[in-house]
C-alpha cells in the first residue's frame, strides 16, 4: 500500500490485475475522464465516441473479450476526430458475472465480479473526476456542452452528477422509438478518491458516495441509450425472471416489455412510445434524434406520471431505482 493509492488484490492472485486506486481526488490532475467497459460495441462506438471527445478530457475504453473488432473501431474513430492522444484502450480478459443471481454468487474480490472489474477499469483514470459511460450511450449537442462545462465547474467542489438518459430503440437506419414513459436517472460523474470505490450490491455493482459529496441532477434531453431491435440487449443478465421482482428492477421490466413489443411489431400495444422517422437529409435516425429531434422536444421529455392516461392519484407510489446496467 502506498501513501497516495489504495491497493486492492484479487482472490485469483492475478497480481498483474491488482487495482491501484487513488486516495484523494485532489491529488489527481484536473479534468474528467470517461470510462467505457465494452463488449462487442463496434456498431455503436462511431456514434458514442465523437461527442465524448468533445465533452471530456480523456476516454478510457476497457474491452472485455469482444470478437467484433471493438478496440480497433475505438482507435479508428479517435483517429478520425483527431483525438487519438486522448484515448486509452486496454483489455480485461476475464469472464465477468452477469447481473442478477450470478453476480450475487461471485465474491467481490474475484476478477469475475462486476465491482472488481469496475474498480480495475476506473483505476486507469488520472484526472480528478471520472465519468461512468456505456458503449451504447450517445450525447446530444446539449449534452456535449453541459459535460464540457463540468470539467472546470467541478475543480473547486466535491460532487456527484446524476443525469436522466432516454432509451432509443433502433429499428433501422431510418426508424427508431423513444420511450417517454421511462424514468431512468443514474449517477455518472464521481471524484476519483478512496471513498468512491465500487462495491458489490444485489443485482449489480454500486459506487460508494460519502456524505460530504454534493449531489447534482442534470436536466433531461442530454443523452440517449441505444437499443437495437435486431440484437440481444439482455445478454448481460443471467435471466429475466427477476425483472420487476423488486423496486430495483422495475425499470428493467419496462425495458423488456417495450423491447419485445417493438421487436414483434406490437408498437401500438405500448403506451408512451414515440415513433421517430429520420428525414431524408439526415444520414441516420440516431443523428436526427440526437442533433435535432430531442433538442427540439418540449421539456420535460419524460411524460410526468400524473399526465399519463389512467393515472390514479389514490394508488400507492412504487419507488423505482434506476439500475446501472
Amino acid at each position: 500500500m502506498t501513501d497516495n493509492h489504495l491497493q486492492l488484490s484479487n482472490l485469483e492472485e492475478r497480481h498483474d490485475f491488482d487495482v491501484s486506486w487513488p486516495r484523494d481526488f485532489h491529488a489527481q490532475k484536473p479534468g474528467v475522464t470517461a470510462v467505457l467497459r465494452v463488449k462487442n460495441e463496434a456498431r455503436s462506438l462511431p456514434w458514442v465516441l465523437p461527442p465524448l471527445f468533445e465533452a471530456v478530457q480523456h476516454v478510457v475504453v476497457v474491452d472485455n473479450q469482444s470478437d467484433d473488432g471493438t478496440p480497433d473501431v475505438a482507435r479508428a474513430v479517435a483517429e478520425q476526430v483527431g483525438a487519438a492522444e486522448r484515448l486509452t484502450v486496454t483489455a480485461y480478459p476475464f469472464d465477468v458475472s452477469r447481473c442478477g443471481a450470478e453476480h450475487l454468487a461471485t465474491p467481490e474480490a474475484s476478477v469475475h465480479n462486476l465491482a472488481y472489474f469496475y474498480n480495475w477499469s476506473f483505476a486507469h483514470v488520472d484526472t480528478s473526476y471520472s465519468m461512468k459511460w456505456d458503449g451504447d450511450m450517445v450525447l446530444t449537442r446539449e449534452g456535449i456542452e453541459t459535460f464540457a462545462d463540468l470539467s472546470w465547474q467541478l475543480e473547486s467542489v466535491e460532487a456527484v452528477i446524476a443525469m436522466p438518459r432516454h432509451p432509443l430503440f433502433v429499428e433501422s437506419e431510418r426508424v427508431a422509438y423513444l420511450d417517454v414513459y421511462m424514468i431512468n436517472v443514474e449517477e455518472y460523474v464521481f471524484p476519483m478518491g478512496e471513498e468512491y470505490r465500487h462495491v458489490k450490491a444485489y443485482e449489480w455493482e454500486m459506487r460508494m458516495v460519502p456524505r460530504q459529496a454534493r449531489r447534482v441532477r442534470l436536466p433531461e434531453g442530454l443523452c440517449v441509450e441505444l437499443k437495437y431491435l435486431d440484437s440481444d440487449e439482455f445478454d448481460h443478465w443471467d435471466g429475466q425472471d427477476a425483472f420487476g421482482a423488486t423496486p430495483r428492477t422495475m425499470r428493467k421490466l419496462r425495458e423488456w416489455e417495450v423491447f419485445h413489443a417493438l421487436k414483434e411489431g406490437r408498437a401500438d400495444e405500448i403506451e408512451g412510445v414515440v415513433r421517430i422517422e429520420a428525414p431524408a437529409d439526415y444520414d441516420h435516425v440516431i443523428t436526427y434524434v440526437t442533433q435535432a429531434w430531442l433538442p427540439r422536444r418540449p421539456r420535460p421529455v419524460t411524460v410526468p406520471l400524473d399526465q399519463r392516461p389512467g393515472f390514479d392519484a389514490e394508488a400507492p407510489e412504487v419507488p423505482v431505482r434506476a439500475d446501472s446496467r
